[in-house]
């Protein structure tokens, strides 16, 4: 893996994890490549929870969700429509949206995540998002590295022995 000087990284021995992947079933393949990105996915994920800010003022009304609500709401899930077997799409973000209320019927929604990223005219921004993913990006493509050194084996030994057709 190296830097350029743009900042952007490029990560060598695609081409060797290409016909990797092509030795494999196309199921099994588009499998270890989910499985691959999700575990790269979790790293940035995990970084963003522990950035997220806990509210610590007072809780005088039952309209403020309840401190920790934003960092349990950071999700990471598969977006379908833009994965296929050669190409996997993890989206990490805020739930939010959602009607649900704890015990003493505070909102779980954590709808205002987006004010607390990118900051509103009466409050600054605590970005926790793009921080995540600018200091952990590298060792998410670490551990998508590590998923596949282990599984591609696991499963090239599952394979029937013998030609194949």
């Amino acid at each position: 893996m190296a830097d350029n000087d743009w900042g952007s990284t490029r990560i060598d021995g695609l081409r060797e994890l290409n016909e990797a992947l092509k030795q494999l079933p196309a199921n099994v393949a588009k499998n270890v490549l989910r499985g691959a990105t999700n575990a790269g996915a979790a790293v940035i994920r995990a970084e963003a929870k522990q950035r997220a800010p806990v509210y610590t003022g007072s809780l005088i009304s039952t309209d403020h969700p309840p401190p920790g609500t934003l960092k349990k709401s950071i999700v990471q899930r598969q977006v379908r429509e833009l994965s296929s077997q050669v190409q996997q799409t993890i989206h990490i973000g805020v739930r939010s949206g959602k009607a649900l209320k704890d015990k003493a019927g505070r909102s779980l929604d954590a709808y205002y995540w987006r004010f607390v990223e990118f900051g509103t005219s009466k409050m600054a921004a605590r970005p926790f998002l793009r921080p995540a993913f600018e200091a952990k990006k590298l060792a998410a493509i670490e551990a998508i590295k590590k998923y596949m050194a282990e599984r591609i084996p696991r499963e090239v030994e599952k394979l029937p022995k013998g030609p194949r057709k």
